[in-house]
């Protein structure tokens, strides 16, 4: 029984928003919303803090790394007791180098001292990247097995996100270092398409390609470990610190429903301490998060598609079946769903759709329903 990540895990992200200007109030004040607003009751649960939370200048004369002291003046451990009181839990960041992407200090050659120290302030996660790092898989596969086995060493339970963002395969190899979730692609802005970062000369990822991604990987995740879509974006509509000028209404919406429909970890990356109705209604839709948590923990597979059009299917434990019907093209289309994409053909089938929490038709063999341009229709079907 997998008691660890058994479902997707849920939380919020620091650095979507905060980036380098983390600093503890933020962070107490994001937990307190995500009780406050809801979050929590949802199944949001981490609060983890990306990079940048250290000195820059190294460590201390025991080697340890030391919280910096103007943005986290009373450490670490008192923020961790102060989330933990809120009934939540509480992440940190490293890396498997001796820098971590923002040129922090990194955990390579410090792994066990740096779980003892996360462990001793009540590390419940550990988000752990890959910059600075040799590009060979068997190194990369060498290097997380050593922080996963200090994880474990500590005797704390502590979710292990691999950050290695999908070019050593970590899909084949992630649950065999420790790892409950590992990083998929590069880092997703928020767009619907990729789009070059002039200033570093490499393309950062748009919604629309993480689909074919997750298309590619539905196998290999399940209860224990799960293919990481990234943070989500929605919310940020174009004020986040990382690039992207914000998608629709809808675009967010399909990011919510393919990240749900394939069993994707959900980390929320907006301020939810300044948060719209519309974006709470995204991120807080209960039959839409019941997809992604489901305890049978399936992820999707893309079963049909048709040029733009495409429908994917997800077994539920109920015996049920969540649909979503994905238009990426760039004109609204009619499509129909037929009851051999979803292996019941003989049954009469009740389509209710989980984004208007209505039930929406009865059929048997077909049924058909008009899509928008990049948007996505999220059904759950059930026989009867």
């Amino acid at each position: 029984m997998t008691s660890l990540a058994a479902t997707p895990p849920m939380g919020w992200n620091s650095w979507n928003t905060f980036g380098n200007a983390i600093h503890e109030t933020a962070v107490r004040e994001t937990a307190d919303a995500i009780v406050a607003m809801g979050f929590k009751d949802c199944g949001y649960e981490y609060i983890v803090i990306d990079d940048c939370w250290t000195r820059k200048d190294g460590r201390d004369s025991n080697g340890d790394l030391i919280p910096d002291p103007e943005k986290f003046p009373n450490g670490i451990k008192a923020l961790a007791d102060y989330v933990h009181s809120l009934g939540l839990k509480i992440g940190i960041y490293s890396d498997a180098a001796h820098l971590t992407c923002a040129g922090f200090p990194g955990s390579y050659e410090f792994e066990d001292q740096d779980a003892q120290l996360w462990a001793s302030w009540g590390i419940d996660f550990l988000k752990y990247d890959y910059c600075h790092a040799p590009v060979e898989q068997a190194v990369a596969i060498e290097r997380y097995r050593r922080m996963g086995e200090a994880l474990r060493r500590t005797g704390r339970e502590i979710l292990y996100s691999l950050c290695e963002w999908g070019g050593r395969s970590p899909h084949l190899w992630g649950r065999s270092v420790g790892g409950q979730m590992w990083r998929s692609s590069g880092d997703v802005f928020d767009s619907w398409t990729n789009f070059l970062v002039v200033e570093h000369q490499w393309y950062g990822m748009g919604i629309d390609t993480l689909i074919d991604i997750a298309a590619d990987l539905f196998e290999y995740g399940g209860p224990g470990g799960w293919n990481d879509l990234d943070m989500l974006v929605i919310g940020l509509k174009g004020k986040g610190q990382i690039p992207g000028k914000g998608m629709s209404f809808l675009e967010y919406q399909t990011h919510m429903s393919v990240w749900c429909m394939a069993c994707s970890p959900l980390m929320i990356g907006c301020d939810v301490r300044t948060l719209d109705q519309e974006t709470a209604a995204l991120l807080m839709n209960r039959e839409v998060l019941a997809v992604n948590q489901d305890p049978l923990g399936k992820p999707a597979r893309r079963v049909r598609q048709h040029g733009p059009n495409e429908v994917w299917r997800k077994p539920l434990q109920d015996g049920s079946v969540a649909v979503a019907l994905i238009n990426r093209g760039s004109s609204g289309s009619d499509m129909t769903l037929r009851a051999s994409d979803i292996g019941m053909l003989d049954t009469p089938k009740l389509a209710r759709n989980l984004w208007t929490q209505q039930d929406i038709a009865d059929f048997t063999q077909a049924l058909t329903h008009h899509v928008q341009p990049h948007s996505t229709v999220l059904l759950k079907v059930t026989g009867y």
